[in-house]
């Protein structure tokens, strides 16, 4: 597994340094099922930092052998438009991306849209465009929706650049020559939806695909195919070596299975589908389209877009240290891809991790339904912050997880709202009147000998560990409940009334205050993988800059931050509530006057209580 990274960058004059430490990931991951949310304006992206200081010039050099942290989502099907599944994919992968970056790691996050088949040529003679134009259109929306949901990725792929069609061909050559694709003709029931053959003891009544609940038809074609029944032995191995590789566990379970049951070749070329890169020995024939698209991780590599390589793409950055994909893809990754892989000669990806479904309200979604959520419009309203919150805390990574739009307000309101930013709007508000916005004591000691500090660091650990599992929902549950102890510690302590005594009483209440907004300084940096904008707010409203709140590490979640003779900026709330207004229905003025029935309607509240 990839090994972690020293990490250095020199602000006002300090340099600081976070810890070497264990592997990155576990070969045991655990998992269990928790809630959250969050929202505000954007920021800049976080992007891996090197200091550039000549005392660490041996540090830097440590930083550049190590490899990078190489992070995927699936190359997403341009044939409609980015939905809710898609965007969970890509906010998760965001989140470990952040994450690892705090960590001092260099990280490639990799995105981006598959763009040949059939499929794409349907959909775009659907809309009465060319397949090229409706690319561009489904492209340019997922970019869009990834720069409202605040995804800071670094490569973006489409399958249709030149640099993705010259390493294909290049791919398909290495493995040609390893004597693994051959030409025969094939006849079976073909999923439409899945661009896939399928065997009949997978279908269920009436020959209906179990993913997409509609009929195969029967096709025979004379088609290219790769050798796939060839790497059974080696894929067994590989798995028995490495049970790491396909997580969580119960996936791995999934993967053996169909492994020994069986592997069969793989068509990788059509004969009737135009839209798509063309076999290298055969003009007639076009590849099929996993054979194409999984090469996006490697091309997405590539830094040269009129020469590019194989080679120079490999030593970019692969094997990628993760592919996050939902479960519905996990054979093709986890399958098909390895033994591509392993015929090429090239090393595999360190994991694949295969996440669940979402549902709403209880319910799969789907058109037919009429219960699909639309990310743009869970944006729009609610701004991303909440939205990536409900679902990476609500949502534990691995299992399926459900949208309830009361759920959605609930959380939000509860945790982002009142655990995290009614503290800080009323810990401010006792500073600003009783120390004139000044910090009277460092927080260091402020806090000698007071067991809040050692709970602190307690949950600030168990956070860390949470999200090196890629358990995120409870690395989200542990950083709210430094928010829980924060409150729990301000009423009990009432510093309010303290600071009314006067003396001793008012030193201490100044103390209790102090740490208070130490604790707020130490969620707003673990916190951010999942909340980047709300994060950025509370740094600010501790005194801090933007540019000191991106040149943040996890080191800096140590206790201490916080010094004397710090200035606050003025408080105001960093988290709007989400309210649900009574409204009258739209009816005549008679039917009014014989009915009071109002309806509830979410609205976001301008200012969040304080």
């Amino acid at each position: 597994m990839a090994g972690r990274v020293h990490f250095s960058v020199q602000r006002n004059g300090l340099l600081f340094l976070s810890p070497s430490s264990s592997s990155l990931f576990h070969s045991s991951i655990n998992f269990g099922v928790k809630n959250g949310i969050t929202f505000g304006p954007k920021r800049l992206p976080r992007t891996a930092l090197y200091c550039n200081c000549a005392a660490s010039n041996g540090l830097q050099k440590e930083m550049r052998s190590e490899p990078p942290f190489v992070l995927t989502t699936p190359l997403y099907y341009v044939n409609a438009p980015p939905h809710m599944g898609s965007a969970y994919t890509t906010i998760a992968a965001d989140a470990i991306a952040r994450f690892q970056r705090l960590l001092g790691k260099k990280v490639i996050f990799i995105t981006g849209t598959d763009e040949h088949g059939e499929k794409i040529a349907t959909a775009a003679a659907a809309s009465g465009s060319s397949p090229s134009e409706h690319c561009d259109v489904v492209s340019q929306a997922y970019k869009e929706l990834w720069k409202d949901l605040d995804i800071a990725y670094d490569k973006f792929i489409r399958t249709t650049e030149s640099k993705h069609e010259a390493i294909v061909k290049e791919f398909y050559s290495k493995v040609l020559a390893s004597g693994d694709i051959y030409r025969a003709d094939y006849e079976g029931l073909y999923c439409v939806n899945c661009e896939e053959y399928k065997d009949e003891k997978e279908l269920l009544d009436n020959n209906c695909c179990p993913m997409h609940l509609k009929p195969c038809v029967s096709r025979k074609e004379d088609n290219y195919f790769f050798a796939l029944s060839k790497y059974q032995k080696r894929l067994e191995e590989t798995l028995e070596k490495n049970p790491g590789f396909v997580q969580p566990s119960y996936r791995l379970h999934e993967v053996e299975g169909w492994i020994k049951g069986g592997l069969r070749d793989f068509s990788i070329s059509r004969a009737a589908v135009d839209w798509g890169i063309t076999v290298p020995s055969d003009t007639d024939q076009t590849i099929y389209v996993w054979f194409d698209a999984l090469l996006g991780y490697i091309s997405a590599l590539s830094e040269d877009k009129e020469h590019s390589d194989l080679q120079s793409a490999i030593s970019s950055g692969w094997p990628a240290s993760l592919h996050l994909i939902g479960k519905d893809i996990l054979r093709f990754h986890a399958v098909y891809w390895p033994a591509m892989l392993m015929s090429a000669g090239l090393d595999l990806p360190k994991m694949v991790f295969g996440h669940g479904f979402l549902t709403k309200d209880g319910m799969k979604m789907g058109k037919s339904l009429g219960n699909t959520i639309d990310p743009k419009c869970l944006v729009d309203r609610f701004e991303s912050d909440a939205v990536r919150y409900f679902f990476l805390r609500e949502v534990e990574l691995g299992n399926d997880g459900d949208y309830s739009e009361e759920r959605f307000i609930n959380i939000i309101n509860a945790n982002l709202a009142n655990t995290i930013g009614n503290l800080l709007n009323r810990t401010l508000g006792l500073i600003k009147k009783n120390c004139n916005s000044t910090l009277p004591v460092d927080s260091a000691v402020a806090a000698e000998g007071n067991a809040f500090k050692e709970s602190v660091e307690d949950l600030v650990a168990k956070a860390r560990t949470q999200y090196e599992n890629l358990a995120i929902s409870s690395a989200c549950e542990a950083v709210l409940d430094i928010g829980n102890a924060g409150n729990l510690y301000i009423n009990e302590r009432a510093p309010w009334s303290l600071l009314k005594q006067g003396g001793d009483a008012f030193e201490a209440a100044t103390k209790d205050l102090v740490m208070i907004l130490e604790a707020m300084r130490i969620i707003a940096i673990a916190l951010s993988p999942i909340t980047p904008s709300l994060c950025l707010r509370i740094y600010e409203q501790l005194g801090y800059t933007e540019e000191q709140f991106n040149a943040a590490t996890w080191n800096e979640t140590k206790w201490g931050g916080m010094k004397s003779g710090q200035v606050m900026a003025q408080p105001r709330p960093v988290f709007a509530r989400i309210e649900v207004q009574k409204e009258e229905e739209d009816v005549p003025e008679v039917a009014k006057k014989v009915s009071k029935k109002k309806t509830k309607i979410p609205k976001v509240q301008a200012v969040a209580e304080a």
